[in-house]
């Protein structure tokens, strides 16, 4: 399945300026590659319903730019990205990241199976997509970085990726509103080392990076 280049200038001028925004600079084969990835999502989103955000500069804000907004925060060479759903934020960031390698870890079918075509697409060597959940993976190897963007409580999170994170690293949550309540219910043995807040470039909405390490 071949989807059509997005051929409007405004979402890819989004791209461009938002990226620079976040401190991201992307060269001309990244802004290829990633606006492939609006195309293909799109063509795919009409047969099998990846993501609710259909508009291509909708796309770009929602999905692209908000994925990169972790990137200052990753760390070490192994990344793996829990619920990735249709490959946010594991497919951008893998796009800006050539020197790391990337799990994306999704255990719906149809979201598992668009990842690895999207992959393959945006010619993506560094990338694995593992069809499971995250609390069933047995990695070879621990990850230097857990990252997950459609996280619930933070104490879930843990519960159900901290077994990916090699001692030393980071389980990194992108979530929305500060998250108070849920800091304090961290299970023992984990900490919040740092959170830092964010802006995605075009939207109004709050944005939180938390990292937990091991106690």
């Amino acid at each position: 399945m071949s989807g059509p280049e997005i051929s409007a200038v405004e979402p890819e001028a989004a791209l461009r300026a938002g990226s620079t925004d976040l401190g991201v600079p992307l060269d001309e084969r990244q802004v290829g590659q990633l606006m492939t990835l609006v195309g293909e999502l799109a063509q795919w989103n009409e047969r099998f319903n990846l993501t609710a955000i259909r508009d291509p500069l909708e796309v770009v804000r929602k999905h692209l730019l908000d994925s990169l907004t972790v990137q200052p925060w990753l760390q070490g060479r192994r990344v793996a990205d829990v619920g990735t759903g249709a490959g946010f934020p594991g497919l951008p960031l893998a796009v800006v990241n050539p020197g790391r390698q990337f799990a994306l870890i999704e255990s719906t079918g149809k979201k598992a199976r668009f990842v690895e075509y999207a992959a393959s697409r945006l010619g993506l060597a560094n990338v694995e997509v593992v069809n499971a959940r995250a609390e069933a993976f047995d990695p070879r190897l621990p990850f230097d970085s857990v990252v997950c963007r459609a996280v619930g409580k933070l104490a879930d999170f843990v519960r159900f990726a901290g077994h990916l994170c090699a001692p030393g690293g980071r389980l990194i949550a992108m979530k929305g509103q500060y998250p108070r309540e849920e800091l304090e219910d961290l299970p023992r043995g984990w900490r919040a080392v740092a959170i830092h807040p964010v802006a995605v470039p075009g939207l109004e909405a709050e944005r939180h990076i938390v990292e937990l390490a091991r106690t």
